[in-house]
């Protein structure tokens, strides 16, 4: 087993694993797993800059990942960047403090690097009944990635809709207006329209989706008193129940969210495109299934993701 450390950095959360990873079977098994809201993507779709007091929040947050590092004695430390740190003329700045604070030079991946790792992630901690090919779906606060694949990906897009930058760029009131929600709908329709250029929806057996925007979902369609990660992690839910979720969590006004059980305070404010983004995913699929001899009838969520597949990209 070789012990490894992870870190995801986000358009909305920076995320830490420690993990022990055996090559050769490709077993991991958590030592340490945490995540801090800190909006690094902020602003960014609008200005193209990280904003000072984002930067702030986010090198902080660092700092204590690499003490936690050091304290659990990783022999490998990868630190990805993502969706906000691609969109931002300063990233230099954020790459820098990082590289200062940890000591190894943060990779500012791309969209296409970004999915493969989040399906590496997502498919080898799935059980062994569902059937590939899988088409994984990582919504974030940026972008959502979108990698249909069986033992290895063939076919990736990453497209710039996330729950942090749809939000943003559509002002979405508390609740939403029904203009404002046609509005986004379209946006991620576009979106999912440029998804099909290159990725065969219709071949898809298991739908598969990830992150915060989704697991919360989840966790509204379980009726969760609590956030479960065992309960979330291979859920599988009926179409129609993550359809309803998905637009209970839109129209719900953000105090009714903020008193949810199982709804962290960094994604009340965003959960309602979150939920726009996952619920037009699904529709897309099922549309693009139907007729076909698998139509899709069950969407499958993952607590297991981009950060799982960084973890094994290190041994």
């Amino acid at each position: 087993m070789t012990r490894v450390a992870a870190i995801d950095c986000g358009t909305n959360s920076i995320r830490l694993l420690v993990a022990d990873v055996d090559a050769a079977t490709g077993t991991l098994v958590d030592v340490d797993r945490r995540m801090e809201i800190v909006r690094l993507g902020q602003g960014v779709d609008r200005t193209g800059r990280i904003s000072p007091d984002a930067m702030e929040r986010t090198l902080a947050t660092v700092r204590f990942y690499g003490a936690l590092v050091a304290q659990h004695g990783a022999q490998r430390l990868r630190f990805v960047a993502t969706s906000a740190t691609r969109d931002a003329s300063n990233q230099d700045d954020f790459v820098d403090g990082v590289q200062r604070l940890l000591g190894v030079e943060p990779e500012v991946v791309t969209g296409d690097e970004e999915a493969r790792l989040s399906f590496v992630g997502a498919t080898r901690g799935l059980d062994a009944g569902h059937a590939g090919p899988f088409l994984v779906v990582d919504i974030g606060g940026g972008s959502t990635e979108v990698v249909l694949g069986g033992a290895d990906v063939e076919a990736a897009r990453s497209v710039d809709v996330g729950c942090v930058r749809l939000t943003e760029r559509h002002g979405l009131d508390d609740p939403p207006t029904t203009s404002q929600v046609v509005a986004a709908r379209a946006d991620v329709d576009a979106a999912l329209d440029r998804v099909a250029e290159v990725v065969p929806l219709e071949r898809t057996r298991t739908l598969v989706g990830l992150a915060g925007s989704v697991t919360t979902v989840t966790a509204r369609a379980l009726g969760l008193t609590a956030y479960d990660s065992a309960r979330i992690h291979g859920a599988t839910l009926p179409v129609e129940v993550v359809r309803q979720a998905c637009d209970d969590l839109l129209r719900m006004p953000k105090a009714r969210r903020s008193a949810l059980p199982y709804m962290h305070p960094g994604r009340v404010d965003v959960i309602g495109a979150g939920a726009l983004v996952w619920r037009r995913v699904v529709d897309r699929v099922v549309d693009a299934t139907a007729g076909t001899e698998h139509p899709l009838a069950f969407a499958v969520t993952s607590e297991h993701d981009i950060l799982d597949g960084i973890a094994h990209s290190l041994v």
